[in-house]
């Protein structure tokens, strides 16, 4: 099948068209390069050996975006396309709620025009907010925490109203935990521009010298250390994941977590690094992040259940490939 994939040249973005690919499907990739790399599109393509169809769009422009629906069959989409930074939503929240929402709304439309039937929505665990406990897809939201995990909410409230209005939709709403690692090639991998706001690619950025030191925001926390705790989970499971998601789409709504089960606190996930790669990782304590909440990991029940989905890759396979591809980049 041929799907389209917004956002593509992104990290999650594109270790899911290598898993889509790998199952034979083909890919169009729309992305506006906003924080991603033309280059990513060469290292896809000595990856996999295939043509990948590129448009560089803003899924918000809604004419260019009819252009590459016109000019492609189009038989499911993936939307990753969106801001994603939860500290940056708290001082930009109009961006955060223009991007995001309107994006999906842009899509959406795009989708009913053509007849496209099959949506897969990539979500946050952030839309749980503060729940002290392993998180299930049938908790009330209240991601009041921030602004980026508010944008999230509203866009699965707006396709669990798209299908009441189209039943013959199949949506699937993927909330991520937190995704970590590298394709095992080190050719593609978490990259941000400027300053990471994530956890793995500062950790790779001091290691190989071009961060000082490490920031860890609050150790006062009440977790086992301090630290917050995350269920980190390796991206090519992530990106595996939503090719399950898309294989057995069926029509309705369907609300999955995409996460190992498992929690990890900060300071353990950097004394894994280290053991792993050998390599030491100095770090100073500051305060709490605006938004950031102390413990988020998920009960991956349902998604085991119905799509015969589960990560299989460890916390030491996240951080070797995280380091491989930072080791590797030139970029």
């Amino acid at each position: 099948m041929n799907f389209l994939i917004t956002g593509g040249a992104g990290y999650i973005g594109s270790h899911t068209c290598v898993a889509l690919m790998e199952r034979g499907h083909s890919v169009v990739i729309v992305d506006n390069l906003a924080n991603s790399e033309r280059s990513v599109l060469d290292r896809l393509q000595q990856i996999k050996k295939q043509k990948i169809d590129f448009y560089e769009v803003d899924v918000t422009d809604e004419t260019s975006l009819e252009d590459v629906f016109n000019g492609n069959q189009i038989d499911g989409v993936i939307h990753f396309a969106g801001y994603k930074s939860v500290s940056e939503s708290v001082q930009k929240p109009l961006e955060y709620y223009r991007n995001n929402v309107l994006s999906t709304i842009v899509l959406l439309r795009c989708c009913l025009n053509h007849g496209v039937k099959r949506f897969v929505f990539s979500s946050s665990a952030t839309v749980y907010g503060d729940y002290y406990r392993p998180l299930t897809e049938d908790l009330p939201l209240r991601p009041t925490t921030n602004p980026y995990g508010e944008t999230k909410a509203i866009c699965e409230r707006i396709l669990i109203d798209m299908v009441k209005a189209h039943p013959e939709l199949g949506v699937a709403i993927l909330r991520y935990f937190n995704p970590v690692g590298a394709h095992e090639s080190g050719l593609i991998g978490e990259a941000p521009s400027g300053t990471p706001n994530n956890l793995m690619p500062y950790i790779t950025q001091v290691a190989k010298g071009k961060l000082d030191k490490l920031k860890i925001f609050g150790n006062d926390y009440p977790t086992v250390d301090g630290t917050g705790v995350r269920d980190y989970i390796h991206v090519m499971d992530l990106a595996e994941g939503h090719v399950a998601a898309l294989e057995h789409l069926d029509k309705g709504v369907h609300i999955y977590n995409l996460g190992t089960g498992q929690g990890t606190s900060v300071l353990q996930l950097v004394k894994t690094f280290e053991q792993v790669n050998g390599v030491t990782i100095p770090y100073v304590i500051v305060d709490r992040r605006p938004g950031d909440v102390a413990i988020s990991y998920a009960d991956v029940s349902k998604v085991e259940r119905e799509l015969g989905w589960k990560a299989k890759r460890s916390l030491e396979d996240m951080c070797r490939d995280a380091w491989r591809f930072e080791q590797m980049r030139d970029w």
